[in-house]
């Protein structure tokens, strides 16, 4: 039976966001997840998972200036001292707030710039990454993510991070395989899910193509839970995706699963 993480960054949005850690819990979820921690103090947001009873599943390692329209800053050659910053911090917070699973951004790369310098800079970060969150039991995840969400974001495609991951040859770092952007860059995901299910660490779900519930769209996700279970995977799934309308409204879908 797959295990369901609500991501408060995109659902509950009716709620401030302290609030949407009781919206969670009381429509059934057993864990969050969302984009980054790193506004609010981490006793805080212990003491919302402790009410709750609530795990915490995933987040993100600061990924530079968000406001500006950064996305990450793994890839970004000459950011390499401000990026184990980020690490240290996020690790941080991870070791209060109980989540295995932390998530780096690789950030966007201009059209013409050389790609070559990125991948470097980018292989080295994450080898640093991984080592660092190693001793504190922690996996380092890469997401590949689509160009029309994210145009120029470094990572778009599942084989590209696998043959990172392989190069970085770093047990702890895994891919983060999220249904909603690979179907929209590439497609044929029960294929994908089996292929590289053994680097796969963290799976998020939305509908396609606009990113609402996932009984919306074109994908069909009862299959793909069922594969996801027969592949023998026991993590959580983040349900990354913005409401149609409330958030409680449709959870329907998720009935069968609690």
């Amino acid at each position: 039976m797959p295990r369901f993480a609500a991501n408060l960054s995109m659902m509950y949005n009716e709620h401030a966001f302290l609030d949407r850690f009781a919206a969670a819990a009381r429509d059934g979820f057993k864990a969050v997840e969302y984009l980054f921690p790193y506004d609010f103090e981490v006793g805080t947001l212990r003491a919302q998972l402790d009410e709750h009873g609530l795990a915490q599943a995933l987040f993100n390692a600061p990924p530079g200036d968000w406001a500006a329209g950064e996305r990450g800053i793994a890839a970004l050659p000459g950011r390499e001292d401000e990026f184990k910053r980020s690490i240290d911090t996020a690790l941080r917070y991870a070791g209060v707030l109980g989540n295995t699973k932390l998530h780096v951004m690789a950030g966007l790369v201009a059209a013409g710039e050389d790609r070559a310098r990125y991948r470097a800079a980018y292989v080295a970060n994450l080898a640093y990454a991984a080592q660092a969150a190693a001793a504190h039991g922690i996996t380092v995840l890469m997401e590949p993510i689509n160009t029309r969400d994210m145009p120029g974001y470094f990572l778009n495609r599942q084989d590209d991070a696998h043959a990172i991951r392989a190069e970085v040859g770093a047990p702890n770092l895994k891919v983060q395989f999220d249904c909603y952007h690979c179907q929209i860059v590439e497609g044929d995901l029960a294929m994908k899910l089996k292929r590289d299910f053994a680097g796969i660490g963290h799976i998020q779900i939305a509908g396609v193509p606009e990113r609402h519930e996932p009984d919306i769209g074109e994908l069909h996700y009862p299959y793909l839970f069922d594969l996801i279970d027969a592949l023998g995977y026991d993590g959580w799934i983040g349900c990354e995706y913005r409401p149609k309308a409330g958030t409680s409204d449709g959870l329907g879908w998720l009935k069968p699963y609690l």
